[in-house]
């Protein structure tokens, strides 16, 4: 803890105090330690102590019952996004405290529920029912706050029409060859169109039908309306975009061989990160750890390893 900047751990509330690894303590050694816990709830209140998981927080938080189709009970986020809001949330709070600590010298500790982390994700929603208590429901890809914004069935594939404004809206109508629509007093702002949602899906729905998917991105670019395809993600491995970026990189795994992974996601000008080695395998640093950071003899290392409590 003396040599460490940053203490990063994510078990449950109360565990690490057991060890005598609390925060408190760790302060006494470094008083510039910046200690991170990730919890289900958060390090107090009566949830303090419940063991938790990615679907157990989108549950709690609400995000299952607004995330699926029209009616139904709602369903888990396709992939684990309280998990990955957390540990964006830590990374976010880490860098702050990093940035006091060069100010100031002096170390903190940073509490990150993956709950509230939810709840900032919901915030509109919530907003909106502490405003005027209309209980959020499931949309499908529908959005309430504009419209039309959705994906629709073509000919061949699904596509994805996000209409985001009225001066849209009016060159929306004529390019789907539909400019009745843009005169019509039930669908003539965004408000209107909104209270009258159904019969303009419907509708739009119907004359998605007539044509294919290519067919359709090219008028609708043509005229600058925002659309896309509902990719598999077979189709994104092969996205042009994706190439032409080079977001995909290969890699060399001891055992797996050459393996393809997502590259970092963010791309700076003049410090570009990258992938450059596999994530490690199981002990393969343990001994580098004990002998950089704990400053661990060849025979205290050996008697680790003779009691099985290292590989």
């Amino acid at each position: 803890v003396e040599r460490c900047d940053v203490v990063l751990e994510n078990y449950r509330t109360g565990a690490l105090a057991r060890l005598g690894l609390a925060y408190e303590e760790a302060r006494k050694r470094n008083a510039g330690i910046i200690y991170c816990s990730v919890s289900g709830f958060g390090q107090d209140g009566p949830y303090r102590d419940r063991a938790a998981l990615d679907l157990i927080l989108q549950a709690e938080s609400g995000m299952i019952s607004v995330t699926g189709e029209p009616g139904s009970h709602g369903v888990r986020c396709g992939t684990s996004v309280a998990d990955m809001t957390a540990g964006m949330y830590a990374a976010y709070a880490i860098m702050l405290a990093l940035r006091v600590k060069e100010r100031t010298g002096r170390g903190q500790a940073i509490d990150v529920s993956m709950l509230e982390g939810q709840l900032s994700l919901l915030g509109t929603m919530i907003g909106g029912y502490l405003a005027d208590g209309e209980l959020p429901e499931p949309m499908g890809t529908a959005y309430k706050a504009l419209l039309p914004y959705q994906t629709f069935r073509t000919k061949t594939r699904d596509l994805a029409l996000a209409v985001g404004s009225e001066k849209l809206w009016k060159v929306f109508c004529p390019v789907i060859g539909r400019p009745e629509l843009a005169d019509d007093p039930r669908y003539r702002t965004n408000a209107e169109r909104a209270r009258n949602r159904d019969p303009l899906i419907s509708t739009l729905q119907e004359t998605f039908l007539t044509r294919s998917y290519e067919e359709w991105e090219q008028l609708l670019l043509q005229s600058g309306i925002p659309v896309g395809a509902i990719n598999r993600i077979p189709e994104v491995v092969d996205h042009p975009q994706v190439k032409a970026r080079g977001t995909l990189v290969e890699m060399d795994h001891p055992r797996a061989g050459k393996v393809r992974m997502v590259g970092v996601p963010v791309r700076l000008s003049e410090t570009p990160g990258a992938v450059r080695t596999p994530s490690p395998m199981l002990g393969e640093h343990t001994e580098e750890v004990l002998r950089g950071l704990l400053g661990m003899g060849a025979e205290e290392i050996a008697a680790l390893k003779a009691s099985g409590a290292i590989r």
